[in-house]
């Protein structure tokens, strides 16, 4: 079997070019069994596909990774356990924004999780007229000067936001964008790999997750 292509994040992150996307533990789709769920990650890992996509507002997806990594490392005790990379999402309600909200956040995917600090963390903000996804972002960007954080990334910001947000300092290792490849825009994409190519930025595209298929 060939290896899984991979790409390095500015912070220095290896992930795979192919992510394992979570959302669909969420709940949207249906009853979750979590224990299935989790014995289902162990081929994907197997297959070498380590890296896990997930969000705070995926239902049990980062208690469900929790579990899987906590297993995975029991099972390994002898022997070194598959490197897992996990991006999750902080996608928080409209609200302030200060630093105890945001710290509160990230602990509780880090209980979720059972990791001690974030692989990644991409950042989601619903209104942009809301101006506080600023002061979100400052936030976020401290605790990774801390070490709370590997990755600073967005999710579905636009390329205003985007080059707003770099011009402040805050330096973005991805924006992952949902675009199926029925809505293509070259234009938007050549645009957004400008902006992010300029920050040493990488630009994801989950047309897969979303089960967009291209046939004959």
């Amino acid at each position: 079997m060939s290896p899984v292509p991979k790409v390095r994040l500015s912070g220095g992150l290896e992930i795979c070019r192919v992510l394992n996307g979570m959302w669909q533990v969420s709940g949207a789709h249906g009853a979750v069994d979590k224990a299935r769920a989790v014995e289902a990650m162990q081929a994907y890992v197997d297959a070498g596909l380590t890296t896990f996509d997930m969000a705070d507002i995926y239902g049990p997806a980062e208690e469900i990774f929790g579990q899987f990594n906590s297993q995975l490392k029991s099972r390994s005790s002898e022997t070194a356990a598959p490197a897992l990379q996990s991006l999750t999402k902080y996608v928080p309600r409209p609200g302030p924004m200060n630093r105890k909200v945001v710290e509160k956040a990230l602990q509780r995917s880090m209980a979720r999780m059972q990791v001690d600090s974030l692989d990644c963390v991409q950042f989601h903000w619903w209104d942009y007229g809301d101006k506080r996804y600023l002061d979100a972002l400052g936030h976020l960007s401290d605790l990774q000067q801390e070490g709370v954080i590997r990755e600073l990334a967005l999710t579905n910001f636009d390329t205003q936001r985007l080059e707003e947000i770099t011009k402040r300092g805050i330096r973005i290792s991805s924006n992952q964008v949902t675009l199926p490849p029925y809505m293509f825009v070259p234009y938007f994409i050549r645009l957004l790999i400008s902006l992010s190519s300029s920050d040493e930025s990488e630009v994801f595209n989950v047309a897969v997750s979303v089960g967009s298929v291209l046939c004959d």
